[in-house]
């Protein structure tokens, strides 16, 4: 009852009359004043000294308030000028009180174990830093007591004891409740409004005049914040008009991690620009201003608060802000340092009050970022490796069965099984003990075990946590609930509000320890499966609450005779069963010995059985039954598929605290030591383990990669040094030098050297040089010998000159030489902190990068020290302020950013700050964490402690180059290519004239092809500097000019985006020109819709097909229906000659656009990605994937005029993502994917290669210039422009000038280019930009926002402009007026390009071509769809259509003028036969369509036709042709529906689905009146009816009908369904293949090894149909196919009862269909091939066509045309011959 009278809020001052001072003191000067704003009574607590000068309740520290409100609402104004502090004594429900203190006297987060200090800074650039500013306003102070110790102290809140408000303030009162009151709503609005907000009630509310707002009166700060609706990395501040940004008062506290008190001591810094200057009008044209225009810069208001980005929201303030979304409101953390603040860093730019234009504004914007901390967050964690932590018995499936959800220590994991994507939930401060999801798939629930213990609750889909709660939880069970332990199982029921149990009866087993248990199937009535560590068994009864059965798991006895006996339940002794999960049909059991076991639910035998690597900890069965889910103690996760009997291995992990890490460059590998015993080895790419090396003896301690060769070193914890071969994955040599445990390895960056730290202090070099590595010296206690094992104790410059170590004692770093050992500085670190109360030891050790050689050092007093390595002088002083050392740091390798690792918290700095140091910092890590570093890439980082992290850089390359940081080392020198190529691996652009060179190529090496010549073996040039390059013989290559320098001369290379901004090489060579492996390593796919991606194929063309000779074929591709919409720019036409092509699949479909008539052209292996026709029309280009892993791509040069190939072409790797011709066709340019990254250049008069160069940065585009023919512009990061030279010989070579982005522009990417009036050259960016260049000029002049998305497409043609994005848009702009706005330059303020036209279309577009007029032209898009678009009628009519995704079934109208096609996009679409156009589109959304059926002519009425469709979800739709409707929905299954049929008088539906079930429904009223579950367990793969006399089958009815099902077994059924009769007429099943037959006769089946089973090797999961089908020439046959002992095709004779002819196929079918007229089958194969069966001769013919597997074919009624469909194309055949 104590807190009902506090309910539902109280007014502390009125209740303890603070007006009378009895129960309350005051202090100094406090007096009760009117406040003209809030025109009440409130009180002013002043005074120089603010300990002298407070208001205090209780009025003496005995006392208490006892006031439990959660809530505490203080309403004040800090006093002009002036300092305030607000004490609160607040008691946990230990008893132990906790002072929490608010202050701007505070610069910096405190904390111990009984007091919280968190800042309160009001304004930031004042002289007095944190002082109230003049105009401070009333502020709502809304704290939240219980989630402040929860947070920042683990403990509890029990009431608010005493406060004290401390001068100089204006308080107008205190109130606590439970509610969270938003100040901003009143009651009355609320009402109005109807919002779901709690409102503030009367008494708290601040006065607000009429007609303005709240936000812009007054401030409300909730600390922390506990919204669900503001994003736990952003923190939101309190409205305000624009001309008070950056004077609100801010309070945001430093929590750290969240495990102890005192974790951090980092400031944030809120930065609100002006809204003004945020964004520009949408669709209009924004000149860009000279990079030399002075701007003003905004005032920022600057707080102090939590470093943690990574948090749970309830950890954050929250301010509200109706005027800053989308302003750009950053937050980042920020610590000053030694250097003083320059005053023109502090200054604004313009003068006072001055007003700004729109572009000053936004470059003033954009030059203050780049002084802060940006982007906030910085980071993003991508990935995790590890599984388990508190437990590894916790695993769960997702109820759709497609991921897996798991913890990962602190972290928990939803893992899709098959593309391996994780999405990650963050929030848990400890190890994660327990999970549950609901049914639904909505809820997901975790708790963790270390106290106290939380339990939180996710939305599954999104990821945001929905509530916390407090409770010691291990188990999550659901509604249905029971326990077991030992020697009881009990049974528990909620009932009157209170939990009652029951315990079960068990009679003899009553002493034993029960481990886990699981409820039955709904169809086994009220069984309970509990198993034990005796390995019994036991099904109870939970209704009769008795033990129905009990059976024992016995080990397998030693076998007397030549067979083991079948593992059995009986007495004996047992193994010991860890867990179990019950499906409908079986019991999944995992036990101690390692075992994954399936029986039936009778438990009479094994049904299968996989062995692991150690005990199985937990098993749960898939929903669908068909997958087996397990664990097991040593880390793994995986789960084994029943029907393929395949075993899957998703997740390895380290079972132990992971201790150090090194990164591989060139293979981008992950090597980790662990105290488990184990050195893992890690593909960074895939986060899958490549390598396991066990040591059980002795524990690995360090390790470290050699820089150019596949080997690795390890050290351990006897001493001994192994290096390690990854190729033959075994260990090469083995040094025994050290006595103690190895403390520390580093390698060189050459490679030459290899040095070993161990415990003794002995420190041992290496020659690592020879491929057997051999010590050179071993030097004696030089090395501290207290120091702990780390990746940070020993260091080596980059330039590979220097090594550094803590040695010899704690409180030294020594700096030696690497080739000698010869000490070059020692170090005094103790004598860096002279005022400290301490010594200070070093801790860890980094060398940055050089020049300038400065060494990194952190000490034990949480700071970090840059010395200076060749002189030893402290550079600068950095302050952590964690309380815990700093145990590893990197730098990246431009010099930008400094990664620490303190305890569980992970710190990313911004190093290049020279006035304050800006921090990030991100936890997750439940355990501390032991060493980080970047990835090779510099786009990446690790943090490995309890488990590996990778996170995200989310920084734009372009914005932190190493030409754009000081201090940072130049780009490396370039390396030419070899013959052919002529150019370089990265081009870079140079000044007009000649070519400068910039490097050479040694010319003792000859150069090979497509690859850069390396450096001899023994060359050194590590002495050499700018000024010792010089020019080079040879072709002349690429220089890159300075953005707005051109001309100057200048030879120095910046960091832009098109020059070698990657880490040099050890000798300067760049590293991806090192190796040949460099390049075999495909870069990430740039975030571009404009870069194809074929999609993926299991399939693969067959060998040797049995193709008819010319002009005797028996089937003529007549027709293709449908546009691959994956392609890019796959589409011409020639509006002169009337030529119109595009691609489907690997086929070239050229279309008369008046006829209709196609032509194809057959011969790409594989899916084409682009199209180019040549400007004269006569030859057209097309390019195609490589069709295997030893192949390259296929780029075809047709003869338009003869339709026929005219040479074959083959350069680039993986895929051509663009064709283009010169502007006199006599050169054709080719552009390799993001993963081949070469610009190829062809004589199309020769056919040979011209020219081969890499390029260093995607491009996302080209195209030849219009007015000069040997001149090409890319797009990309920047404009890179190429002109080809000529030289005598005939050779070519490219001379580059490169233009950036403009920064106004912002961190876009240009994705689309066309030229237009000379000299303009447009293009479009992946953020919705068009900007427009002036080629003559190299600079952009005009600008605008042209679309909400990337655009893809641009065409320009006179006065007008077509763009078409992302977004589905096809826009036309009238562009007249842009060659005047050059004319102007950048000085142009216009707004005259105008929108014209505007069209929406089905899907991204990806395919564009116009008439020269523009007025008409064809466009296609990612659905598939080619659309004719005409601007004067602003109309798109459909001219190719087709659907998205894989066609199941096409079911033809009894007259034949008709077709029905189905897919897994759900769509049910009506063709024209004769014509292929599309006249009907039915689409359900989020189903899929599997099958369909038309009903026949016999139905009673002719002129009613429907089409019924089975879909994904088990509903069966009936379409009514005529009326285009939909006539009738059912619900026949709960499975999705596999195969549909009609009886013969089109009254009757029968229907299977995935389980084998096969219902019969009427058509008329939808009812389902039979279910046959003859084929249970197996889905129906096909149904087919017809009708015919059963007396000679020896049954009655009028329909025959069949049902084939996916285990081999065809039912034959005769059925008379108005009389309700249905009998088996006949039954048969086809043995199943071995392993050995299938993997020989079908080779597209091969797939991994499974782990040891005790079953044989199974099938492949891709398993084919079993298909069935009545013989139309002869009514007594049945034609049968699918998996069997070997491929063929079986007729069976229902008469004879037997099989009475077989004939052979090449591969196992896929598909089939029988001709009407004659003789033949017509099979479809996953060989990508169709094969045409004369039954009568026995010959077969071949056809190709298809560019993946042939999934349907379906014979025309009349038996002239053949569907064929593979994945969405369906082609068209024409019969002839037969």
């Amino acid at each position: 009852m104590a807190r009902v009278w506090q309910q539902p809020f109280l007014n502390v001052f009125r209740h303890f009359k603070v007006d009378e001072w009895k129960r309350s003191t005051k202090e100094g000067d406090v007096a009760a004043v009117t406040d003209k704003t809030l025109k009440c009574t409130v009180y002013r607590v002043r005074g120089a000294v603010s300990a002298s000068n407070y208001i205090q309740l209780p009025k003496t520290s005995t006392q208490s308030l006892g006031l439990t409100g959660r809530y505490l609402y203080v309403l004040f104004r800090p006093l002009p000028a002036k300092h305030f502090v607000i004490h609160l004594d607040v008691s946990t429900e230990d008893s132990q009180v906790i002072r929490v203190s608010f202050s701007n006297l505070f610069k910096e987060f405190k904390s111990t174990a009984t007091w919280l200090q968190f800042p309160f800074i009001c304004e930031a650039g004042t002289p007095r830093e944190g002082v109230a500013f003049p105009g401070a306003r009333w502020t709502c102070l809304q704290l939240d007591l219980h989630d402040i110790l929860l947070v920042y102290l683990q403990r509890c809140y029990s009431h608010l004891k005493g406060v004290r408000l401390c001068a100089s303030m204006l308080v107008r009162s205190l109130y606590t409740s439970d509610l969270c009151f938003d100040p901003a709503i009143t009651v009355a609005e609320a009402r109005r409004s109807k919002l779901p907000v709690t409102p503030i009630p009367r008494e708290m509310a601040f006065p607000v005049p009429k007609g303005e707002s709240w936000h812009d009166r007054y401030v409300h700060i909730r600390f922390p914040s506990g919204s669900s609706h503001v994003p736990s990395e952003l923190v939101q501040k309190s409205g305000f008009p624009p001309e008070a940004a950056g004077r609100v008062p801010r309070l945001l506290p430093s929590p750290g991690a969240c495990s102890k008190p005192a974790r951090d001591s980092r400031a944030r810094v809120v930065q609100k620009h002006d809204p003004t200057a945020s964004r520009w009008a949408t669709s209009m044209p924004r000149p860009l201003p000279e990079v030399s225009v002075s701007c003003e810069r905004s005032e920022v208001s600057r707080v102090v608060g939590p470093s943690d980005c990574i948090q749970e929201p309830s950890a954050w303030v929250e301010a509200t802000d109706e005027h800053a979304s989308g302003d750009g409101l950053h937050v980042s953390a920020c610590q000053p340092t030694v250097e003083p603040v320059a005053p023109e860093d502090t200054a604004p730019h313009g003068p006072p009050g001055g007003k700004q234009s729109l572009p000053e504004a936004a470059l003033g914007k954009k030059r203050f970022q780049q002084r802060s901390f940006l982007p906030d967050p910085i980071l993003r964690l991508k990935g995790v490796i590890g599984f388990g932590g508190h437990s590894t018995k916790w695993a769960l499936w997702a109820p759709d069965g497609a991921a897996v959800v798991y913890p990962c220590h602190a972290v928990v994991v939803a893992l899709r099984v098959e593309t391996r994507e994780q999405r990650l939930f963050l929030g848990h401060t400890d190890k994660v003990s327990a999970l549950a999801l609901d049914g639904s798939s909505s809820l997901l629930a975790s708790a963790q075990a270390r106290p106290h213990s939380m339990l939180r609750l996710w939305d599954f889909q999104t990821g945001s946590c929905l509530a916390l709660f407090r409770s010691p939880v291990h188990t999550i069970s659901s509604l249905r609930m029971a326990s077991c332990g030992r020697g009881s199982v009990r049974l528990w029921r909620l009932r009157g509000g209170a939990l009652r149990s029951c315990a079960v009866d068990l009679g003899e087993h009553h002493t034993l320890e029960f481990t886990d248990l699981a409820f039955g199937p709904a169809q086994n009535g009220h069984t309970l499966y509990v198993c034990s560590r005796s390995g019994h068994i036991l099904e109870i009864d939970h209704q009769r609450m008795a033990v129905r059965h009990a059976r024992r798991l016995l080990p397998l006895q030693r076998p007397r005779g030549p067979l083991a006996p079948k593992r059995t339940f009986s007495s004996g002794p047992g193994i010991a069963i860890n867990s179990l999960s019950v499906s409908r049909s079986a019991c999944a059991v995992g036990s101690e010995d390692g075992y994954l076991r399936l029986w039936p639910l009778d438990f009479s035998s094994v049904l299968l059985e996989a062995e692991h690597e150690g005990p199985v900890s937990s098993v749960r069965v898939s929903p669908g039954g068909l997958r087996v889910l397990s664990t097991t103690s040593s880390g793994h996760l995986g789960f084994l598929d029943v029907p393929s009997q395949e075993y899957r291995l998703l997740v390895r992990s380290h079972t132990a605290p992971v201790l150090a890490l090194a990164t591989e460059r060139s293979r981008g590998q992950l090597a980790t030591v662990s105290q488990d015993c184990t050195v893992r080895v890690w593909d960074l790419a895939t986060l899958q383990q490549l390598y396991d090396f066990t040591s059980p003896e002795e524990a690995p301690r360090a390790v470290a990669f050699h820089p150019t060769q596949p080997t690795f070193f390890c050290g351990f914890s006897s001493g001994a040094v192994r290096s390690f071969s990854l190729e033959a994955a075994e260990v090469l040599v083995e040094h025994r030098c050290h006595r103690g445990a190895i403390t520390g390895l580093a390698a060189s960056p050459d490679g030459r050297f290899l040095f070993s730290a161990c415990s003794r202090g002995a420190l041992a070099q290496y020659h690592s040089g020879a491929p057997r590595c051999r010590v050179l010296r071993v030097a004696a206690n030089v090395v501290c010998q207290e120091a702990c094992p780390s990746s940070s104790i020993l260091a080596v410059s980059e330039d590979s000159c220097l090594l550094a170590f803590v040695g010899p004692s704690k409180y030294t770093v020594s700096i030696v030489d690497t080739a000698s050992l010869d000490e070059l500085l020692r170090v005094n670190v103790s004598a860096l902190d002279l005022a400290g109360s301490c010594l200070d030891s070093a801790v860890a050790l980094c060398f940055g990068p050089s020049p300038p050689s400065h060494l990194l050092v952190s000490t034990s007093s949480n700071t970090i020290a840059v010395l200076d390595a060749r002189s030893g002088h402290v550079v600068r002083e950095l302050s952590c302020g964690n309380p815990a050392a700093c145990a590893s740091l990197a730098l990246s390798a431009d010099g930008r950013f400094l990664l620490t690792a303190a305890e569980r918290a992970v710190r990313l700095w911004d190093y290049a700050m020279q006035a304050g140091l800006s921090c990030q910092v991100y936890i997750g890590h439940s355990e501390p964490v032991r060493a980080v570093a970047f990835t090779p890439d510099q786009q990446q980082l690790l943090s490995v402690g309890d488990a590996i992290f990778l996170w995200d850089i989310l920084v734009p390359r372009e914005g932190w180059s190493p030409g754009s940081v000081q201090g940072a080392p130049g780009p490396p020198p370039t390396c030419e290519a070899g013959p052919g190529a002529g150019e370089l691996e990265g081009v870079a652009a140079g000044a007009r004239g000649a070519p400068r060179q910039v490097s050479e190529s040694p010319p003792m090496l000859p150069p090979q092809p497509g690859l850069c010549a390396g450096p001899p073996e023994d060359f050194d040039d590590r002495s050499r500097g700018p000024e010792d390059l010089h020019q080079a013989s040879g072709p002349s290559v690429l220089v890159q000019k300075e953005a707005g320098r051109a001309g100057d001369g200048a030879c120095g290379v910046t960091g832009g985006p098109w020059d070698l901004g990657r880490r040099p090489h050890p000798c300067g060579w760049p590293s991806a020109c090192s190796t040949v492996g460099a390049r075999a390593r495909r870069p990430a796919r740039p975030n571009s819709y404009r870069h194809f991606t074929a999609r993926y194929k299991a399939s693969s063309p067959a060998q040797g097909l049995s193709l008819p000779p010319a002009g005797d074929e028996w089937l003529r591709l007549k027709a293709v229906v449908g546009y691959n919409g994956n392609g890019r720019t796959n589409l011409v036409w020639s509006p002169d000659t009337g030529f119109f092509a595009y691609t489907c699949g690997c086929l070239v479909v050229v279309e008369d656009l008046h006829s209709g008539a196609q032509q194809h052209w057959l011969g790409h292996p594989e899916e084409i990605s682009t199209l180019a026709l040549s400007h004269d029309a006569q030859v057209l280009a097309s390019a195609s994937g490589q069709s295997g892993a030893a192949s390259r791509c296929q780029i075809r040069l047709w003869d338009v005029p003869r339709g026929s190939c005219r040479q074959l072409l083959s350069h680039h790797d993986t895929a051509v993502q663009a064709l283009a011709f010169s502007l006199d066709d006599r050169l054709l340019i080719t552009l390799g994917d993001c993963g081949d990254g070469t610009l190829a250049l062809w004589s199309t008069a020769t056919c040979e290669l011209l020219s081969s160069t890499r390029l260093p940065e995607p491009v996302h585009g080209m195209a030849f210039s219009p007015w000069h023919t040997g001149e090409l512009a890319c797009v990309g990061q920047g404009i890179l422009t190429l002109q080809l030279l000529w030289g005598q010989a005939g050779d070519v070579s490219l001379q580059a000038h490169r233009e950036p982005v403009p920064e106004e522009l912002g961190g876009c990417e240009l994705s689309s280019l066309c030229y237009g009036a000379a000299p303009l050259l447009y293009c479009g960016s992946n953020e919705g930009q068009v900007c427009v260049w002036d080629t003559r000029a190299g600079c952009c002049f005009l600008a605008w926002e042209a679309d909400e998305g990337e655009i893809g497409v641009l065409l320009c043609s006179g006065t007008w402009l077509v763009s078409g994005s992302n977004t589905r848009r096809l826009r036309l702009w009238a562009v007249g007026a842009v060659p005047e706005l050059r004319r102007r330059g950048s000085g142009a303020r216009s707004s005259s390009v105008f929108l014209e036209r505007e069209l929406t279309l089905d899907g991204a577009v990806v395919s564009a071509v116009f008439h020269d007029s523009m007025d008409m032209g064809v466009v296609g898009t990612t659905a598939g769809t080619l659309w004719y678009i005409s601007w004067a009628e602003g109309t798109s009519t459909r001219l190719i259509s087709g659907h998205r995704s894989k066609v199941n079934e096409v079911a033809f109208s009894p007259d034949e003028s008709h077709c029905a096609t189905c897919s897994d996009d759900g769509s049910v679409r009506v063709w024209c036969v004769a014509s292929t156009e599309l006249l009907i589109q039915f689409q359900v959304l989020s189903q899929s369509c599997l099958c369909l059926a038309w009903s026949p002519q016999s139905c009673g009425c002719p002129e009613e036709q429907h089409v019924a469709a089975g879909y994904s979800d088990g509903t069966l739709r009936v379409f009514s042709i005529p009326r285009s409707a939909v006539e009738l929905k059912m619900y026949p299954h709960t499975a999705a529906i596999t195969a549909l049929a009609f009886s013969a008088d089109g009254q009757t539906i029968v229907s299977g689905d995935k389980d084998g079930l096969v219902a019969v429904s009427h058509l008329r009223t939808g009812m389902t009146f039979r279910v046959l579950s003859d084929h249970r367990g197996a889905p129906i793969c096909t149904l087919q009816s017809t009708r015919k006399e059963c007396g000679d089958f020896g049954a009655e009815g009028t329909d025959l009908w069949l049902a084939a099902s996916g285990d081999q077994r065809v039912s034959v059924w005769a059925s008379d369904w108005l009389r309700d009769h249905c009998e088996l007429v006949d039954w048969l099943s086809f043995p199943a293949p071995s392993l050995a037959e299938v993997v020989l006769a079908a080779p597209w089946a091969q797939g991994p090894r499974p782990p040891p089973c005790t079953v044989p090797p199974q099938v492949p999961s891709c398993l084919p149909p079993s298909l069935a089908a009545f013989c139309p020439w002869d009514p007594a046959l049945l034609v049968c196919a699918g998996l069997g002992v070997s491929p063929e095709v079986a007729f069976y004779s229902l008469r004879q009862k037997q099989v009475v002819e077989k004939i052979p196929l090449p591969f196992f079918a896929v598909s089939m269909s029988l001709s009407s007229g004659a003789h033949l089958v017509a099979i479809g194969f996953s060989e990508r091939m169709v094969r045409l069966l004369d039954c009568a001769s026995g010959t077969v013919q071949d056809f190709a066509g298809h560019d993946d597997s042939v999934q349907l074919c379906r014979f025309a009624p009349s038996a002239q045309l053949l569907f064929t469909a593979a994945h969405s194309e369906i082609l068209v055949w024409e019969v002839t011959g037969h």
